[in-house]
């Protein structure tokens, strides 16, 4: 049975959103605010959607980006680890969490399936 322990405290941590949602993913976990993707939670490290200008405040705190390996080459991704004093603090969490969200598109609504006759 897979351990939640880490994801349960970033939920609890993140209480003040509403319509939070996990998926797993890769091996990792995908968490969306109202079907928008915008953190990934992996092996007890969270990481937030970032851009050029909101990725400072993580590279100057020394947190570096999510990066994976795909044909033996490593891979970024637009997010950045959240620093652990952040982390911690639930109230500033929530809005380091608000501009990822604000960053992330929303997921696209499924078309309605079609039914064969």
């Amino acid at each position: 049975m897979k351990d939640n322990t880490f994801t349960e405290f970033v939920l609890d941590q993140l209480a003040a959103l509403s319509e939070l949602r996990v998926r797993s993913m890769f091996g990792a976990q995908g968490m969306y605010q109202a079907g928008r993707f915008f953190a990934i939670l992996e092996a007890g490290r969270l990481f937030f959607k970032t851009n050029a200008a909101t990725a400072a405040a993580y590279v100057e705190r020394g947190m570096g980006p999510f990066t994976y390996q795909k044909q033996g080459q490593v891979m970024t991704l637009g997010y950045h680890e959240v620093p652990p004093e952040v982390l911690e603090n639930a109230p500033e969490l929530v809005l380091w969490a608000q501009r990822a969200i604000a960053l992330a598109t929303p997921r696209p609504a499924r078309p309605p399936s079609k039914k064969r006759r």
